[in-house]
């Protein structure tokens, strides 16, 4: 049997228009409902202002924040409701302004600071992707405003209180998101608040309110920003979150601040230097070599004048890691001293390994010379008398935490004079002059203290003798002294015979 379908019939005139009115008569309610809702809650705040306060105008405050959480919610809320709210909150920061800290209704200012978290959670919610409400909030105020408060929950007056807390962390939420995407936003809380109420929130004692005061610090950062910290009256910004690296390491916005931003100020990393501890010192070299071993290192961002700065310091402070010599270890500052030359000598070491933005070092003034004649003091020292210097032979492994503090010291040195004369025909020469072939040669055994030293020492003999006539014949010319092992050669494609009391050196071909 076959089945055919119903006729269609065109709708007559009053179906077509029912249908279209639908939806037309849906927006209507849902508009009206909208500026309904409006008004109610543009009554209930004006309610929270007139009354005295009581647990429901918390309730009306959670409940705005509740709505704002939706998206369609968020965007129909009228500019005369957030009027209404930043009166409450500039009410509740009048009312904070005034509390006595001798004469004080504990249980009201407990119910004012909870009012003033609920205010900065409903601006909080308000803003999230949400650029028409950011900038509703800010052309009416609300920046000064929130800023004033929480400015106020650091005075005296409330000193002590654990309940502050939260209108801190909620406040600074706000201006989080308030900030993200918006510049107009993150300028204005940068002029209001740099830098003395962002270095106060930075040194509230609490994680949170720290933590999200730097991601506030971070949104708004720019390169403009970023020089006006290096300015003598804000550098206690600069150096509270450097200090915050050191101190609180798992923070991440902190971390994110000194090596997107910091680093690359040559201006901020030279004042920051010169107005920290050696310890300090430490940390902001660890973040910089951290930042140079990334995998994409040429884009790194450093700036070749801190690589200037950096090569300058190590060369004007070198010398105070040899007091360690003496046992001077025991005393901390000393200590910190010749950690920071230690710091610097690594950092130098990876900016001059095949990094092509830093290859300039190789003529800096007197780098290499003044590397050349630090291992010589070293080396010498250390065969002296048995000292922090001295080559060792002792490879068991201990948790002691007891590691000698210049653990590879020697090594580095000898890496970083290969790096400077690697395809540096005046650089080769000038480790001749000085005779520190000799030198690196005499460095080429195992040390326990310098891991990795022998292999350092041929790696830079390497350098030192590529396309170098002056300076192979050198190598062959010596005579053997002690018990300088120049094996290590073979390695380098070089062959040491004695003919006649004297080295020859020979190239070897590897596939002979």
């Amino acid at each position: 049997m076959l089945l055919t379908p119903p006729p269609v019939t065109e709708p007559t005139t009053r179906q077509r228009s029912i249908r279209k009115s639908r939806p037309m008569r849906m927006i209507q309610a849902n508009m009206a409902a909208s500026r309904n809702n409006n008004l109610n809650i543009s009554a209930s705040f004006a309610g929270v202002m007139n009354e005295k306060h009581c647990p429901e105008h918390l309730q009306v405050l959670k409940t705005f924040t509740t709505e704002l959480r939706d998206k369609e919610y968020r965007d129909a809320v009228e500019e005369e409701v957030f009027s209404g709210l930043l009166k409450v909150l500039s009410q509740l920061r009048d009312e904070l302004q005034a509390v006595s800290g001798e004469d004080q209704d504990l249980q009201s200012v407990a119910l004012q600071l909870q009012l003033t978290a609920e205010c900065f959670r409903a601006q909080r919610n308000a803003c999230v992707q949400s650029t028409r409400n950011q900038c509703v909030l800010r052309e009416l105020g609300f920046i000064d405003v929130s800023l004033k408060v929480l400015g106020l929950l650091q005075t005296t007056n409330m000193e002590g209180r654990d309940d502050i807390f939260e209108p801190l962390r909620c406040g600074i939420q706000f201006l989080g998101n308030l900030a993200v995407g918006n510049q107009m936003c993150k300028d204005d809380i940068w002029q209001l608040s740099f830098p003395n109420l962002l270095l106060q929130l930075l040194s509230v004692d609490d994680v949170k309110t720290i933590n999200y005061t730097s991601m506030v610090l971070h949104t708004c950062l720019d390169e403009t920003k970023v020089e006006e910290l290096s300015e003598p009256q804000n550098i206690q910004l600069a150096l509270r979150v450097m200090e915050l690296c050191r101190t609180q390491p798992d923070l991440d916005w902190t971390v994110l601040i000194a090596t997107q931003h910091f680093l690359k100020s040559s201006a901020l990393v030279e004042s920051m230097y010169s107005g920290m501890s050696h310890h300090e010192r430490v940390t902001l070299l660890e973040l910089l070599f951290a930042q140079l071993r990334e995998e994409d290192s040429d884009e790194c961002g450093v700036p070749p004048s801190v690589a200037r700065f950096l090569a300058s310091s190590f060369q004007k402070g070198c010398g105070a890691v040899l007091t360690l010599a003496t046992g001077s270890a025991s005393s901390d500052e000393v200590l910190q001293e010749a950690l920071t030359v230690i710091s610097l000598l690594d950092v130098l070491c990876e900016m001059t390994s095949d990094l092509r933005q830093f290859m300039f070092l190789q003529d800096h003034p007197d780098l290499l010379m003044t590397t050349v004649e630090l291992l010589e003091q070293v080396h010498a020292i250390g065969k002296a008398s048995k000292n922090i210097f001295s080559a060792a032979q002792n490879f068991s492994f201990s948790g002691d935490g007891d590691a000698s503090p210049v653990i590879s010291f020697k090594a580095h040195l000898i890496r970083l004079i290969g790096n400077l004369c690697h395809s540096n025909t005046n650089n080769q020469n000038k480790v001749r002059e000085l005779e520190g072939i000799p030198l690196i040669l005499d460095n080429c055994n195992i040390d326990s203290n310098n891991p990795f030293i022998s292999q350092w020492a041929i790696f830079a003999i390497r350098n030192l003798l590529e396309h170098n006539t002056q300076n192979q014949e050198l190598v062959a010319a010596l005579e053997r002294r002690g018990t300088t092992d120049y094996s290590a050669l073979k390695e380098l494609g070089f062959l040491v015979e004695e003919r006649d009391g004297s080295l020859l050196l020979k190239s070897v071909r590897k596939d002979s």
